[in-house]
């Protein structure tokens, strides 16, 4: 018996739908000023999967991609401008917005960028000023 979790999402509209498989690698907050814009919010909900755990199952033709650093593409539906996912080909990572997994059960274990903040979360999990020391960042934490 198949135990692999399955979590379904779509863009706005519902043109674009993906699924992921398994478990996230990490989940958390990030605070940069790239997915503050992006998100239009003052924080991002993110969910980091192994590429192979994603699969677009609707609308791939309907995806537009923007790049504005090689760190990451981000992707969303072109008929609503609903995002969908960033890839990160650097880190080997797919970003999954947690906002379009709605089954997902969100427990965040850090926040990065957080030297970016306009909104002061306290909650106890680590704050790194960029990323962890693992994935290239500095390593660094900061205080709530």
């Amino acid at each position: 018996m198949n135990s692999t979790r399955v979590y379904r999402g779509h863009c706005f509209c519902g043109a674009v739908e993906l699924i992921v498989s398994g478990e996230p690698e990490v989940m958390g907050y990030c605070h940069c000023n790239d997915c503050r814009h992006w998100s239009a919010g003052p924080v991002n909900a993110f969910s980091l999967w192994q590429p192979e755990a994603v699969r677009i199952t609707r609308g791939e033709d309907n995806i537009g991609t923007y790049r504005k650093t090689p760190q990451s593409l981000r992707k969303w539906c072109r008929t609503c401008g609903g995002h969908v996912l960033t890839e990160h080909p650097d880190l080997g990572l797919t970003d999954v917005y947690v906002a379009i997994l709605p089954g997902l059960p969100f427990n965040p274990g850090v926040h990065v960028h957080y030297q970016e903040t306009v909104l002061k979360i306290r909650d106890g999990l680590p704050k790194f000023r960029d990323v962890p020391e693992d994935i290239g960042g500095s390593g660094v934490s900061m205080a709530e």
